[in-house]
């Protein structure tokens, strides 16, 4: 194993090395949150596939095809169907609304109604989200090293917060490039032909293993329908993928970058059944459908091409925490801590105090060099946060189960019915948010997390209650519904300077050498 642990220790280097180097390159508050919204086509899709495509992606993927073989493919295909539809109908006036998160569209849309409720929604779904990725470093570094599950955890995590605070955005597309590259290597191009030809390939595996194993509807027809509701909504309306869409250099990228993410999701989902049927075939009795992938990577790759894939599924898990953890720390201090400051601010200044005015005459970098500085300090705060809750808990999927649930429940109906339903008003939105999330949250209780109830009269609950109140109360403001028009058509923020241009040589790239 020595020649595999010097694949995985070179990897965690060179993922510090890339925070170190992002670091530089971030010098504004919009490099730091969204890498200056100057990523390419070719940066911009193969960041998004390594964010959507975590560990549950790759290790829970496999482990579905080992219990349920080809359908086991339809939770990681429905994350890509949710990309796709994303890339397809909303990334282009997403990425024109250049905001920082989704509760700042929310402000724009509705006259900043709710935008706090709806950001400590989205706090609790990244936090979670970030929770369990940051989990099965347990899993992963049992495997590699057979280290204690909380040193595990701590050892994977300090990696993931140290780049992420260094460079924010910058370095986490920096790693999420190479993280794309060596998962597509890992997973497509060595595991999946390695695993089918030690399974004596598909005609023995197909004699090997019962009918269902090759049924497109196997895994059963409801349990397609909650992924459909659960990943592939989620995918619409989640300030980590968002956080992705903002970061696109315009229209085109979010749109055709977007759509090759998809796309590549839908061909992973397919690989990882096929690992797991050919792992059954291999290892029948095994004791956990998720020990299949450290199984059959042990078992069936020689020296060195087993710590790459190794490294593989690694990558997978840092991707998505990393992205999950500054999407959490954006929120926390952007919607959530700044709104807060701001009402205290204004209730200082009602008692006669004015302060704040003409105290930066040095052209806003002090103001951005602070942002920057901020922005750095809550995902320092919320990646020791998410390290300590990762040790406490123990149940991922229920801990995954819950965050999609509320924000699905919660934040679908009036997000989609902004960007869709001129009606939609604040006060619906609002009411939505409150009925939709109280709803999945007491069924969740009533019936257990993993119930497929909860969701389902959830949305139900949340579009109702949207109609009925926005067509019951005044039709949002017309300077709103301008303003938001006007953002939407890719007017810019009243006072923000448009991007600098970017060279030629960036089309292909995505790297701007600035």
């Amino acid at each position: 194993m020595a020649v595999d642990y010097a694949v995985i220790v070179l990897y965690l280097a060179g993922m510090l090395a890339m925070g170190w180097w992002g670091m530089r390159r971030a010098k504004s508050k919009s490099d730091f949150l969204v890498a200056g919204r100057r990523l390419g086509p070719a940066m911009y899709s193969g960041t998004m596939a390594a964010i959507v495509l975590g560990g549950a992606s790759t290790i829970g993927g496999v482990g579905l095809g080992y219990q349920y073989g080809l359908s086991g493919a339809w939770m990681v295909f429905t994350i890509g169907l949710g990309l796709l539809a994303l890339s397809i109908f909303f990334s282009a006036r997403i990425a024109r609304l250049r905001v920082y998160t989704v509760s700042e569209m929310l402000d724009l849309r509705y006259g900043g109604s709710a935008g706090i409720i709806s950001g400590i929604v989205m706090w609790a779904y990244t936090l979670m989200l970030a929770v369990t990725s940051t989990i099965a470093y347990a899993t992963i570094f049992d495997v590699l090293f057979g280290l204690d599950r909380t040193l595990s955890i701590v050892l994977g995590g300090v990696i993931v917060v140290a780049y992420s605070t260094l460079g924010g955005m910058w370095s986490i597309t920096l790693t999420d490039m190479v993280q794309f590259v060596v998962k597509t290597i890992g997973v497509l191009l060595l595991l999946l032909p390695i695993a089918v030809i030690r399974a004596g390939g598909f005609a023995e595996m197909r004699a090997q293993l019962p009918d269902d194993y090759f049924a497109p509807l196997g895994i059963g027809g409801q349990t397609v329908f909650t992924y459909v509701l659960i990943y592939s909504f989620g995918m619409l309306i989640g300030q980590d993928i968002w956080q992705r869409v903002f970061t696109a250099r315009g229209d085109k990228v979010a749109r055709l970058g977007g759509t090759a993410a998809g796309t590549y999701c839908l061909v992973y989902a397919l690989a990882g059944a096929v690992i797991g049927t050919a792992a059954k075939v291999l290892y029948p009795h095994l004791g956990s459908p998720d020990d299949a992938f450290a199984t059959i990577v042990r078992d069936a790759l020689p020296v060195g091409l087993r710590g790459l894939v190794l490294a593989a599924a690694l990558s997978a898990v840092m991707s998505t925490s990393s992205g999950a953890l500054i999407a959490c720390a954006t929120v926390a201090n952007n919607d959530i801590w700044a709104r807060v400051k701001h009402m205290a601010e204004l209730r200082g200044r009602g008692h006669g105090r004015d302060e704040g005015q003409g105290q930066d005459q040095n052209g806003g970098q002090s103001q951005e060099h602070d942002e920057v500085r901020g922005n750095r300090a809550f995902i320092l705060l919320m990646g020791v946060g998410v390290i300590a809750i990762a040790i406490a808990l123990n149940d991922v999927v229920e801990a995954l189960t819950l965050a999609y649930n509320v924000l699905v429940g919660g934040l679908l109906v009036p997000i989609l019915g902004g960007l869709l339903w001129k009606r939609g008003t604040g006060a619906g939105a609002l009411a939505a948010i409150a009925v939709g999330g109280l709803t999945v949250v007491g069924l969740m209780t009533a019936l257990g997390v993993l119930a497929n109830e909860p969701i389902y009269y959830g949305l139900l609950a949340s579009l109702l209650t949207y109609v009925l109140v926005s067509l019951a109360t005044k039709p949002t403001d017309a300077a709103v519904l301008a303003a938001w028009r006007e953002r939407l058509a890719g007017a810019p923020e009243q006072g923000a300077p448009e991007p600098p241009p970017v060279g030629a040589a960036a089309g292909t790239s995505g790297d701007t050498g600035r």
